[in-house]
């Protein structure tokens, strides 16, 4: 049995406001696959200035957070602080720049246009999907370029311009949430799901978080530390998965051999697509594997 697949986890995504320095500090030690520093939402617009300041100052001093993806949510480009956020981030070694509330095709390359003017290298690109109009245009959206990488959801923002009450279930998101997940892999990108804000039940933060992987989503944003290990967890295959995984692809091969182009399994017909599924579950567990170990040995040094 042979895996080629490479795969970038991003089962957390964790909103650091860069307004507070602690924040930023504490964020080198946190297990998060991905860090979205935030100059957008999180930060007041009297601390606009501190927030890109701090930034700058810490990630200059270091980018070493262990193995976290460093993206930057910049304000709207039309904002009055989105090109002063560009200015601030231009030479910082960064992986991603995260736009907020993407609605149409042409605002994701106008905005790519002007990143690119602003910085001497090519940089990947990341979008939230924030309202109606941004679902609707999710297909185009996620067409658009090559450059964007993942589609993060905004589901407060969304659940207020949809009006809809917000249940345990989020049953008035689930249309939303499965257009945008369609448009996301008809076009090969990350998808995230949005942040659970209810710190104080962990059970309807687990729910979430079963519910966005059973939809299909590759993890989901964090807006605190203390979510970070039930919802890595959540996102993380298991050891029935990575059996299931390794007999199909095994299965697979061995019916290639005699002939056939599909296998079964316990009375169950499998299908060649379902290798790919196998092929992602294994690398997944994999990358998540060799990133705890390397921490641990980390440590011990």
């Amino acid at each position: 049995m042979e895996t080629t697949m490479i795969y970038r986890p991003r089962r957390t995504m964790l909103y650091v406001p860069t307004h507070v320095e602690r924040y930023m500090e504490k964020a080198r030690s946190l297990d998060a696959d991905s860090l979205v520093f935030d100059l957008q939402e999180s930060v007041p617009p009297q601390l606009k200035e501190t927030a890109r300041e701090t930034l700058r100052k810490e990630l200059s001093r270091s980018t070493d957070y262990q193995h976290s993806e460093l993206v930057v949510r910049i304000n709207p480009l039309e904002s009055e602080w989105g090109a002063l956020d560009l200015e601030a981030i231009s030479d910082l070694e960064i992986d991603a720049i995260l736009l907020p509330h993407i609605e149409s095709k042409q605002q994701l390359l106008d905005a790519i246009e002007t990143i690119d003017k602003s910085r001497n290298n090519k940089i990947d690109i990341m979008v939230n999907i924030e309202s109606p109009l941004g679902v609707l245009h999710a297909e185009e959206i996620c067409a658009a370029s090559n450059r964007l990488v993942a589609v993060v959801m905004g589901t407060t923002d969304l659940a207020n311009e949809l009006k809809i009450n917000q249940t345990p279930d989020r049953l008035g998101l689930l249309t939303s949430l499965s257009l945008v997940i369609l448009a996301a892999r008809a076009y090969k990108k990350c998808i995230i799901d949005g942040p659970h804000f209810d710190l104080k039940s962990v059970e309807a933060c687990e729910f979430s978080c079963r519910q966005a992987r059973d939809l299909g989503y590759d993890g989901k944003a964090v807006v605190h530390p203390v979510q970070l290990d039930y919802t890595n967890d959540a996102f993380t295959p298991k050891q029935a998965d990575i059996a299931r995984a390794k007999a199909i692809i095994d299965a697979i091969e061995q019916a290639n051999k005699e002939g056939r182009n599909v296998a079964v399994i316990d009375d169950r017909l499998i299908e060649p697509s379902l290798r790919e599924w196998a092929e992602r579950v294994i690398s997944l567990y994999n990358t998540v594997k060799a990133i705890g170990q390397n921490e641990l040995l980390g440590a011990v040094r």
